[in-house]
C-alpha cells in the first residue's frame, strides 16, 4: 500500500512538485523554472518543451531527494494555469509557443468583441472578453495570418501537450477547457459560435473529461525518466485556481479564498451558472454541478519585486529584498499619508478587463516618504482585490469566511491590510502548498482513498487569524472610494499612453 501521493502545479514561471502523505505533510518538494519569451511588445510566450522537462525534473527530483520508492507513490494529480494556448501540428508537435495568459496582442479584437457580441459569448461561456483568453488569442490568430495557426490540427494547452508527451492520448479536464473561452458553461460542450468565430472546429480540440479522470498508462521511457511504474494512476486533475480554493479549504457557500502570487485572485465555489451582466467577473466550469466564480489580477507581489529593482538601482546597492521594503512601509500609516498608487503595471484582468490600463502614483508631494510610497503600493493591491470582492459579493452574497494564501501571505502588514480593506477576519493556513495539496487531495479522492473533497478540511491547519483594526478599517473606506474614482477619471487616457509607449 503505497503512502505518498504527487501534486504536481504548472505555473506560469516555475513547476513544482509536492509529495503529501494523506494527513497533508509535504514531505518533498522540488521547483523548476522557466523563461517566458517577449518577443515583441505585448508578447508573452514560452517553450512547451521546456515546461515539459521541467515537470519531469520536479517529479523525479521530489522523488530522489527523500529516496522514496516508486511502489510507495499512490498517484499523481495535476494543477496548470489557464489560458495558455499551442498549436500542434499531426505529429502532435508544438509548432508554436506557449501563448500564455499575459500575452497581450490580441487587445484590438478584444476591444472590438467586449462591448459588441463578445457579451453573449461571456454569457455563454463565463470567460470574460480579454486579450487573456484563448479564444481571443485564436482571433488574432486568424485575423493576422499567423503560419502555425493554418498549419496546425489541433489547439492545447499546455497540461494537455504534457499529457499527451506523457501517456499518448488528448485529453482536457472541465475546468482548463471552461477558461478557453470555448466551452459552453450550460451545455458542458465545446460552443459551436465560439469555434465558427474562432475559424476552427471540434475535432481539433481535445475530448472533455471530468477532473476525476485517469489518463494513462504512462509511457515506458516516461515513467522511467519519472521514477515511477507505468501504471501509477495519474489524475488529469484541474485548474490552480480550482484546486487552490480546495487546498486551503474554502470550499462551502460562503468561503472566499484569497490568493496573491505574482498575479492573484479571488475565488469562490457556487453552483450557480449565471454570469454577472458587467463582465467583471469569470465563471468556470470544475464539474457538472459545481463552479468557480471569481477574477483574478495581473498585479500581485510583481509589483513589490519591481520596487526592489527599482530600490536597489537607485541606492546602488547589489539587491533590496521584498522583506526590507516591507519593513520600511510599516512605518507609514494606514492611507500612506493620502497617496495613491494604480497598480496596473501589468495591465489589468478583473474588474476592469482593459490590457491597456496603466499604473502610478497620485498625489505625490514633497511630503511623501519612500514609506509612504511602498505602502500605498501594497494597499493599491488589496484595494484592487476587494473591487473584485465586491462585484462576487454581488452575485454570490456576502463573504462568511475569507481564507488567505500565496506569497503575499507571508507579510503580516499585507494580511493586516487585507483585513482592514475587506473588514474581515482572515484566515491564514500552515501550509504554503495549497494548490499542489488540491491537486494531492482531489487525487487521492479521485482513486477513493479519502470519502469526500469536503474532507480535506480537517486536513488543513489553521495558522492563526488576523481581525481588522477598527481604526483603520474607516480610514480605508474613504481611501477606497477615492482609488476607485482615480482610474475611473483616468481611463479615457489610458490607450492614448499605451499608443505613445509602443
Amino acid at each position: 500500500m503505497g503512502n505518498y501521493f504527487i501534486g504536481l502545479d504548472i505555473g506560469t514561471s516555475t513547476t513544482k512538485s509536492v509529495i503529501f502523505n494523506k494527513q497533508g505533510k509535504a514531505v518533498s518538494e522540488f521547483e523548476v523554472a522557466y523563461s517566458t519569451y517577449h518577443p515583441k511588445p505585448g508578447y508573452s510566450e514560452q517553450n512547451p518543451i521546456e515546461i515539459d522537462k521541467a515537470a519531469r525534473l520536479a517529479i523525479s527530483t521530489s522523488i530522489r531527494q527523500k529516496y522514496i520508492n516508486s511502489s510507495e507513490v499512490i498517484g499523481l494529480s495535476i494543477s496548470s494555469a489557464m489560458h495558455s494556448l499551442i498549436c500542434i501540428n499531426d505529429q502532435g508537435e508544438p509548432i508554436s509557443p506557449v501563448i500564455i495568459w499575459a500575452d497581450g496582442r490580441s487587445y484590438p479584437q478584444a476591444a472590438i468583441m467586449k462591448d459588441s457580441y463578445g457579451r453573449d459569448l461571456y454569457e455563454q461561456t463565463g470567460t470574460p472578453i480579454h486579450p487573456m483568453s484563448p479564444f481571443v488569442k485564436l482571433v488574432w490568430m486568424k485575423e493576422n495570418q499567423y503560419t502555425p495557426y493554418y498549419e496546425a490540427t489541433r489547439f492545447v494547452s499546455i497540461k494537455e501537450y504534457i499529457l499527451y508527451k506523457w501517456s499518448g492520448t488528448w485529453q482536457v479536464d472541465y475546468s482548463i477547457a471552461s477558461a478557453s473561452g470555448l466551452l459552453n458553461i450550460h451545455t458542458l460542450q465545446w460552443d459551436h459560435e465560439a469555434l465558427a468565430i474562432a475559424g476552427i472546429n471540434e475535432a481539433q480540440l481535445s475530448p472533455v473529461v471530468p477532473c476525476t479522470e485517469e489518463v494513462g498508462p504512462l509511457l515506458g521511457n516516461v515513467a522511467k525518466e519519472l521514477l515511477l511504474y507505468s501504471d501509477t494512476p495519474i489524475i488529469i486533475g484541474s485548474s490552480d485556481g480550482v484546486l487552490a480554493n480546495i487546498g486551503i479549504g474554502a470550499i462551502d457557500e460562503g468561503e472566499t479564498a484569497l490568493t496573491i502570487g505574482t498575479s492573484g485572485a479571488i475565488r469562490r465555489f457556487t453552483n450557480e451558472r449565471t454570469t454577472d451582466p458587467e463582465q467583471r467577473t469569470f465563471k468556470y466550469v470544475f464539474n457538472k454541478e459545481n463552479f468557480i466564480a471569481g477574477g483574478a489580477t495581473n498585479n500581485g507581489t510583481v509589483l513589490m519585486h519591481w520596487l526592489a529593482r527599482q530600490f536597489s538601482t537607485i541606492t546602488k546597492k547589489e539587491t533590496i529584498e521584498v522583506a526590507d521594503l516591507e519593513a520600511l512601509a510599516a512605518t507609514s500609516s494606514a492611507g500612506a499619508n493620502g497617496l495613491f498608487f494604480l497598480p496596473y503595471l501589468n495591465g489589468e484582468r478583473a474588474p476592469k478587463w482593459n490590457a491597456k490600463a496603466k499604473g502610478g502614483w497620485m498625489g505625490l508631494t514633497l511630503s511623501h516618504t519612500s514609506a509612504d510610497m511602498i505602502r500605498s503600493v501594497m494597499e493599491s493591491v488589496i484595494f484592487n482585490m476587494f473591487e473584485i470582492h465586491e462585484a462576487l459579493h454581488e452575485k454570490a452574497g456576502p463573504t462568511k469566511k475569507l481564507i488567505v494564501s500565496g506569497e503575499y501571505s507571508n507579510s503580516p502588514l499585507w494580511v493586516q491590510m487585507t483585513a482592514d480593506i475587506f473588514r474581515k477576519t482572515v484566515t491564514l493556513t500552515e501550509s504554503h502548498q495549497a494548490t499542489a495539496w488540491g491537486a494531492a487531495w482531489l487525487g487521492l479522492y479521485s482513486l477513493g482513498e479519502v470519502d469526500s473533497i469536503e474532507e480535506i478540511k480537517h486536513h488543513i491547519p489553521i495558522k492563526h487569524e488576523v481581525l481588522p483594526s477598527v481604526r483603520n478599517v474607516a480610514r480605508y473606506e474613504e481611501y477606497y472610494h477615492l482609488y476607485r474614482e482615480l482610474y475611473n477619471k483616468n481611463k479615457p487616457l489610458f490607450a492614448e499612453m499605451d499608443r505613445l509607449q509602443y
